[in-house]
């Protein structure tokens, strides 16, 4: 631009000298002249300011990259927390899932045990109304037969919630007979009046005998003791069938010598096992 401006004075100066040049032109050219000159001092400011403008873009470009810097540093040191923070909570959920598990397998197994302990319950509950049943009947038993316990004819036995009344054979047989004599009677009769209410029980009627072997005439009907045993224990369940006793409930059984609850060396030990035993025993 200062090259222009020069080239051109130094063409006017020349005209001017040479003096092919009118007074006009020459007017026209100095205003020309001052115009450039006027253009480079706009160009210069003009040029200054943009310098200047540039100069504070690039301290905001310098600034917005440290700021970027900045933000990056952040963001690392973000990403690593997030990081840092979901490797936590991941192994926190972990420990927090295996606790639910183990929390979960405790629990089954206390629900299995209250399950256990109601079943427990239950039966006991069952257990103690089917004592206290027996417990009952065993009382009734008891007064009905006074007059037997007291002769030694009658014992009563309750073990368990398994009731026994124990007859010596004398009480309902002649020696040697199967057939329950009429005083025999009148004293099942007794117990009938008391079993004809229990209704959650079987009652086995038990035959038993000494140790002394059945010889002469009688052993042509009965060979063993087996055989008396058990035909006392069917007639005695006939009987108490045909007092109304739910023939279902009941069942006769022979064991002839083979449970003696006494010696069968004297005399009385092989009474007390010649007997007939009514039994309440829990329903098959």
């Amino acid at each position: 631009m200062k090259r222009k401006l020069f080239v051109c004075l130094s063409a006017l100066f020349c005209l001017a000298l040479s003096g092919c040049v009118t007074s006009g032109t020459y007017k026209q050219k100095q205003m020309e002249a001052e115009n450039l000159e006027k253009n480079l001092k706009d160009q210069r400011g003009q040029y200054n300011i943009l310098m200047g403008e540039n100069d504070q873009l690039k301290n905001e470009v310098k600034r917005l990259d440290g700021e970027v810097a900045t933000l990056t540093g952040e963001r690392n040191a973000l990403t690593a927390d997030k990081k840092g923070l979901e490797e936590s909570l991941r192994s926190t959920a972990d420990a927090k899932n295996q606790k639910i598990g183990e929390l979960s397998r405790k629990l089954g197994d206390v629900e299995g045990e209250n399950k256990r302990l109601k079943d427990d319950i239950a039966g006991l509950q069952k257990q103690k109304e089917e004592v206290q049943k027996t417990s009952k009947t065993y009382g009734d038993l008891l007064e009905q037969m006074k007059g037997e316990i007291a002769k030694g004819q009658v014992t009563i036995s309750e073990l368990k919630g398994k009731l026994t009344v124990n007859m010596v054979d004398s009480v309902l047989f002649d020696s040697g007979k199967a057939e329950v004599k009429p005083e025999g009677l009148v004293v099942l009769q007794k117990v009938v009046d008391i079993l004809k209410n229990v209704k959650d029980k079987a009652v086995r009627i038990e035959g038993h005998t000494d140790n002394v072997q059945i010889v002469g005439q009688l052993a042509k009907r009965y060979p063993t003791n087996w055989e008396l045993s058990a035909a006392r224990a069917l007639n005695v369940t006939r009987y108490l069938q045909q007092q109304g006793l739910d023939p279902a409930l009941l069942a006769a059984v022979g064991y002839g010598e083979y449970k003696p609850v006494a010696s069968n060396d004297t005399d009385e030990g092989r009474a007390k096992n010649r007997r007939i035993e009514i039994v309440l025993v829990a329903k098959e």
